[in-house]
């Protein structure tokens, strides 16, 4: 197992342990938990870069990198969602976007071609993350607000583009006959 894959997995384990600080009720745990989110996320942007500099780029990374952000972005979405520092709505937006463009990556390798990540997906997750660790920092609802409609607006961006950008793969597709 390639350095990244292992950074990839290590972001997934993270996960539980995130947000059992955020679950817990002692003080300190705010800031485990803040401590724990920052590192996974650095393992998003260091996995990658070790990938391309020493070309571990692999199946399992394309595959479950992506997995793991998702995974740790919801993940916190959710609490925050549970805790009502965030509409409900901006989390059913974000995972909409998450399942179209998943959706359509896998009608596009079935045509044998590969949606790569865009600029404006990697601002996305970016911009997400930070927000994210402002809304565990601060939890000051117009913070929270102004965080949530960050997020709101690049996820919708994103995922305009995305279809924008990608919209061959759907005239390109056929549908199965029986």
């Amino acid at each position: 197992m390639t350095t990244a894959n292992k950074l990839t997995l290590m972001r997934v384990v993270l996960i539980p342990v995130f947000l059992l600080f955020l679950y817990l009720n002692f003080p300190g745990a705010s800031i485990a938990a803040l401590a724990v989110f920052i590192i996974a996320s650095l393992t998003d942007f260091l996995d990658g870069y070790i990938a391309r500099k020493y070309n571990q780029v692999t199946d399992f990374g394309k595959f479950a990198d992506p997995l793991a952000d998702k995974m740790l972005v919801l993940s916190a979405m959710c609490w925050f969602v549970q805790n009502g520092a965030m509409s409900g709505w901006i989390l059913a937006v974000v995972l909409f976007r998450e399942f179209a463009v998943s959706g359509m990556r896998l009608i596009a390798v079935e045509q044998g071609r590969v949606i790569a990540a865009a600029m404006s997906g990697k601002v996305k997750t970016f911009a997400t993350m930070i927000c994210i660790c402002v809304m565990l920092i601060f939890d000051i609802d117009i913070l929270n607000l102004i965080c949530s409609l960050i997020i709101l607006v690049t996820t919708l961006y994103s995922g305009i583009e995305y279809f924008v950008k990608n919209a061959a793969v759907f005239k390109g597709s056929t549908s199965v006959k029986k």
